[in-house]
């Protein structure tokens, strides 16, 4: 089981990768990056995409479904465990960005952030290939 490093180096080897990052969306800090940055800075976009995240997840609207049991979720702050939002993908001219939620027995916070080369990318695989790493991620 792969920690935050070798986790964003598995990130890296993705065809048309050029950057990834692990964030904390409830503080917005990076807890671990590698290769480039969107903006050049990766703290400013970990406190960015946080945002992003952080909207996402909270919000009734998108995807919220009913629990286990036949309630709603909450509206604010849902347990990483019964978060309604497992990816979010942005695209733009020239890249993808893939936030992949990363599940945990405690409550968590936690996204991998992909930033891939629209050319060379390839964003089924990306996702696919993101979404097996957050399962094995050891925070």
């Amino acid at each position: 089981m792969p920690g935050i490093d070798q986790c964003l180096l598995e990130a890296m080897l993705l065809p048309g990768a050029l950057g990834a990052g692990v964030v904390d969306w409830a503080s917005g800090l990076s807890l671990g990056a590698i290769g480039d940055s969107p903006g050049g800075d990766h703290e400013v976009t970990a406190a960015e995409t946080a945002e992003l995240a952080r909207t996402a997840a909270e919000h009734p609207d998108f995807g919220a479904s009913p629990s286990r049991h036949g309630e709603d979720l909450p509206a604010v702050g849902p347990p990483a465990t019964d978060l309604p939002v497992e990816d979010l993908i942005i695209t733009t001219r020239t890249a993808y960005h893939v936030l992949c939620f990363v599940e945990t027995a405690f409550d968590s916070s936690v996204f991998l952030h992909l930033w891939l080369d629209r050319e060379e990318g390839n964003l089924a695989l990306a996702r696919l290939r993101l979404r097996g790493l957050a399962e094995r991620l050891v925070l």
